[in-house]
């Protein structure tokens, strides 16, 4: 380059010097830009620094699971996997699903999006087996089956937290489970252990062969949210503190009701969910919705994030376990995670649910 073409390129003209700004409004789409338009936020999203500790696992996970309920069911692999993509971009790093949700094709569709994106050792994976109907029950033979199958869909050599799913059949012995567990840590394919439908003496026998050398569960999936306390609040939530669970709730929004967007049985007859979202639409349910309504007026964030932020006010909870169907929710459900409910919001909430 010579004199007078550096020249040029300093003063644009070669007569009149250029600001900065000028210079970088004539580059090629930016120059439609008002100076004052918005700086384009670059780098990894705020959620991404925020991580809470799963118990005792040394695991840090952003205080919301993405559920693979509806993966494979009413949910697609394009649409999965741009949730799931949503997701991580809003800072998320844990996601849950079980070798039962659409017989195993919620799993292959994971699989599939860990592998295209290249994300397996930035994601917590957690997986629930024991009710596949393959290999149902804890037993060692079937725990083992079940295991290696999940492992094979979601093609991958590990998984992160093995929730050992009790619903199916009856626990007959809690030290074979664990023992084929320790089996499974050792042999590298499972690093973690927590437990679902396991009632509080299931745990207290689970946590004594622990002190002889077994497993520690470090994790509890129960169902829990503002209209389903039952099964959590009582003996399990005592013998979960009381142990340093880290419990991840799930149909954390009782299958949508507390969104706030189904309010009449005629909005959901075409719903998959629309039997279970029935269940809610009573005397109770209708309390809890005017309550949440008051508090989404007041501090203007959905009606989700207000049923978050109540979760994880409530003790142990650590990652409350969600399933969405558009970014949209995923967004509202992030709210939640920065919602600091007062204790007469709480009071209210809790009031109405009653």
């Amino acid at each position: 380059m010579d004199e007078a073409q550096a020249g040029r390129a300093r003063s644009g003209d070669g007569s009149t010097p250029q600001t900065p700004l000028a210079v970088a409004l004539e580059r090629p789409g930016v120059a439609s830009e008002h100076p004052s338009a918005p700086i384009p936020v670059q780098g990894p999203s705020l959620g991404s620094f925020l991580r809470e500790t799963l118990g005792d696992t040394g695991l840090e996970v952003f205080p919301l699971m993405l559920g693979g309920a509806e993966f494979g069911w009413t949910t697609d692999q394009e649409r999965a996997h741009a949730l799931l993509d949503h997701f991580v971009a809003a800072g998320g790093n844990a996601v849950h699903t079980a070798d039962c949700y659409a017989a195993g094709r919620s799993e292959h569709i994971i699989g599939r999006w860990m592998a295209t994106r290249r994300v397996r050792d930035d994601i917590v994976l957690a997986v629930r087996v024991g009710d596949h109907p393959d290999n149902p029950g804890l037993g060692s033979v079937n725990l083992v089956r079940a295991v290696e199958a999940s492992l094979t869909r979601l093609g991958t050599d590990r998984i992160d937290v093995l929730y050992l799913d009790a619903s199916a059949e009856r626990v007959r012995s809690i030290e074979d489970t664990l023992a084929t567990a320790e089996w499974l840590i050792e042999a590298g394919k499972v690093r973690h252990v927590g437990a679902y439908a396991f009632t509080a003496e299931h745990l207290v026998e689970a946590r004594i062969l622990a002190s002889a050398g077994y497993p520690r569960l470090e994790a509890l999936d129960v169902p829990y949210n503002l209209m389903r306390r039952r099964e959590f609040e009582g003996d399990i939530r005592l013998v979960a503190g009381a142990q340093g669970l880290a419990v991840t709730p799930s149909h954390a929004l009782e299958h949508g009701f507390l969104s706030g967007r189904h309010r009449s049985r005629r909005d959901i007859t075409t719903l998959a969910r629309g039997h279970q979202l029935a269940e809610s639409l009573n005397r109770r349910g209708t309390r809890v919705l005017k309550a949440l309504d008051a508090i989404s007026a007041e501090l203007g964030v959905p009606h989700a994030a207000i049923a978050m932020a109540w979760l994880l006010a409530q003790r142990g909870v650590v990652a409350p376990i969600v399933n969405a169907y558009s970014p949209t929710h995923i967004d509202e459900l992030v709210q939640g995670v920065g919602v600091r409910l007062t204790r007469g919001h709480l009071s209210d909430l809790t009031k109405a649910a009653e």
